[in-house]
């Protein structure tokens, strides 16, 4: 990699410019090497607003790279991120959907949570199982098959004749969402330049809001069909994941999970391919050696030290107390997106349709606001965008829960206690609020309304076959029901639905830029590349596991703590996660994959404060020719 003097010297005066460093010229070799960092003082004279000197050589790592950044990275990101579309869409279009499944299956509250939480309890377990299939075919045999799963699922909600065969459907596409889920992240991460790393990452969330949004919308078109019409929302999920196999196909592997596997020649073409005119041979040697290194110090035992919760690294720590419980902090409840549209109607929305559209505003809400964090993740950094996102989430909860508080005190008094028929449900007639009467699953509220206030209210037991409508009386004909007269199940008609609305919108507008996509960029990062795709399946079914829990569990915490109770109890739950966040995560922006794992050598907690000069170590940069990237052979301290 010599070059002739005369022709490919690098005039150091415009390094200096940027970098500040003092040099010394070798006359022999036509090798300049940089030996000492500049003064922060000096660094200010120049104009460089660089924090430390690790920032400084990140700043110029960018500086020869940004403007040569392929588009085949964005044509890899793009088809990537497909697997995060048909993540949101699922969450998203499951909302509406079972508003209508419950009415035309007559859905009990249990089996609604099933429908739910199938999927996501598949997901968790198929995302621990992508972490062998990982190592063993690599992230892109993993891609396709996930993309071939979720078409297979979709077909079959879509054909579903009995609530059974759509529990089977659910399952398989929770079995292509696990895999997808805990792949995607790491392929993105893997084939991303350090400098659009996290926007690339982010990215895959966008898709998975965007998938959100775009399912509401058909949730709402579809729902004025007067029968069957789940089948086409469920169904049309096919169409993104036949995209994503197909373009898979023509897509590359992973260059890190070549190398890990000894196909060193195809390594070299692939990050060619994606690096451009770059020159490669820092980031292959970077790679290669961290594997040799890695297994040179035993990483095969720490493999099977990890699939039992604990590994240990050549520091002698336990990295996953670090990095697991940071994953369980991640693993937000997200029960706003399964239950969106529940959630607006139990606050009084009466309709349907109206429930659903205004479930598609809070989907749009959530879009807009991830690409916000798209475009803050390379800017503040992860730390404190998490941090924002996670204080932000915890207030926004309590708003919600407020409004249901709001609610249930000023809910309408039951005024009538019509005469019983023969096998009532006797608890019914015991209420003498509304509040109670919609708490327990088998009543509901028949009231008349005018443009003022509630009057002739009752709570009457609840039809066995349908929801729609009471057992008896004069809300057991819904198609016959008087002008102005109406049964609500699951909600009580009240003034401050508008109170839950706005805790919802701003819930998605803090949880969207941060927790929304945060998880999954930093565990995409945290990890060495021998546990790479074994900690991701870690994480990804920490957070799936988390999601079964509050989606299995949400209709019945809501009837036993009250639904003000739920949410104050999620917002607690956020501010728990708000401090262990703030102890134990550090700043992984415009790092490279090789440096991080050092932030995490830590002991538990500390390691918060990554912006001091901790853990600085000589790195060597040689500057030949018009090619100029970070190398091995001249020094600089760098952070």
């Amino acid at each position: 990699m010599s070059r002739k003097s005369s022709d490919n010297e690098y005039n150091l005066r415009s390094l200096s410019n940027l970098m500040g460093e003092r040099r010394k010229k070798v006359a022999d070799d036509g090798e300049r090497s940089l030996i000492k960092a500049p003064s922060s003082s000096s660094i200010s004279s120049q104009g460089a607003a660089a924090a430390s000197t690790g920032d400084l050589e990140r700043a110029a790592r960018k500086q020869f790279q940004q403007d040569v950044t392929p588009g085949f990275v964005y044509v890899l990101a793009g088809f990537s991120a497909l697997g995060g579309f048909l993540f949101g869409y699922d969450t998203g279009v499951v909302s509406g959907a079972m508003l209508l499944l419950k009415r035309e299956m007559n859905l009990s509250a249990l089996w609604q949570e099933l429908l739910v939480s199938s999927t996501i309890g598949a997901a968790a377990l198929s995302a621990l199982a992508g972490g062998v299939l990982n190592g063993l075919f690599g992230r892109r045999v993993c891609i396709l098959l996930a993309s071939f799963i979720f078409s297979a699922g979709g077909i079959v909600l879509s054909l579903s004749p009995t609530k059974e065969i759509l529990l089977v459907g659910r399952v398989v596409v929770g079995c292509g969402l696990g895999i997808a889920s805990m792949t995607v992240p790491v392929y993105i991460a893997e084939v991303a330049p350090s400098h659009l790393r996290g926007q690339l990452v982010t990215i895959n969330t966008l898709f998975i809001t965007g998938g959100q949004f775009i399912a509401s919308v058909i949730d709402g078109a579809f729902s004025y069909l007067p029968k069957d019409g789940w089948r086409y929302m469920l169904g049309l999920s096919v169409v993104p994941s036949v995209l994503q196999f197909l373009g898979f196909l023509f897509l590359p592997e992973s260059p890190r999970w070549l190398i890990q596997k000894g196909k060193t020649q195809k390594a070299r073409r692939v990050l060619s391919q994606i690096r451009g005119n770059q020159n490669i041979d820092e980031e292959y040697d970077s790679i290669k050696n961290s594997i040799d290194e890695e297994k040179d110090t035993g990483g095969a035992e720490c493999r099977k030290l990890f699939l039992l919760g604990c590994f240990d690294f050549r520091s002698g720590r336990c990295i996953p107390r670090e990095n697991i419980p940071l994953t369980a902090a991640f693993a937000f409840p997200q029960v706003d997106w399964y239950y969106s549209a529940t959630i607006l109607q139990m606050s009084g929305v009466k309709d349907d349709k109206l429930a659903i559209w205004l479930a598609a505003v809070t989907a749009l809400t959530n879009f807009i606001f991830t690409l916000l964090g798209v475009w803050l993740v390379e800017k503040v950094g992860r730390r404190k965008l998490t941090l924002w996102s996670m204080a932000g989430t915890s207030l926004s909860l309590m708003v919600l829960a407020t409004g249901f508080l709001l609610s249930a005190q000023h809910s309408p008094r039951i005024t009538l206690h019509p005469e019983v028929p023969e096998a009532p449900n006797s608890t019914c007639s015991t209420y003498g609020f509304c509040d109670g009467c919609m708490l327990d699953p088998g009543c509901g509220f028949c009231y008349q309304e005018n443009s003022s206030s509630v009057f002739a209210s009752s709570c009457i037991a609840v039809n066995k076959t349908s929801t729609e409508e009471a057992a008896w009386g004069r809300c057991s004909n819904a198609t016959a029901m008087k002008e102005g007269t109406f049964w609500a199940y699951n909600y009580c008609p009240t003034d401050y639905s508008w109170m839950a609305l706005l805790g919802l919108i701003l819930y998605l507008m803090f949880f969207a830029p941060g927790m929304g996509p945060m998880p999954w960029t930093v565990n995409s990062e945290i990890y060495p590349l021998w546990a790479r795709s074994t900690g991701n399946a870690c994480s990804a079914g920490v957070n799936w596991m988390f999601n079964v829990l509050v989606s299995l569990t949400f209709l019945h915490v809501a009837q036993h703590l009250t639904y003000y109770g739920a949410f104050f109890l999620y917002s607690g739950l956020a501010a728990v996660g708000f401090f262990f966040i703030y102890g134990c995560l550090p700043e992984t922006k415009g790092r490279r994959l090789e440096e991080i794992e050092s932030l995490f050598e830590n002991q538990l907690c500390t390691c918060g404060a990554s912006d001091s000069d901790e853990g600085r170590h000589i790195e060597y940069i040689r500057v030949k020719g018009s090619n100029y990237h970070l190398s091995d052979n001249d020094a600089s301290d760098v952070e």
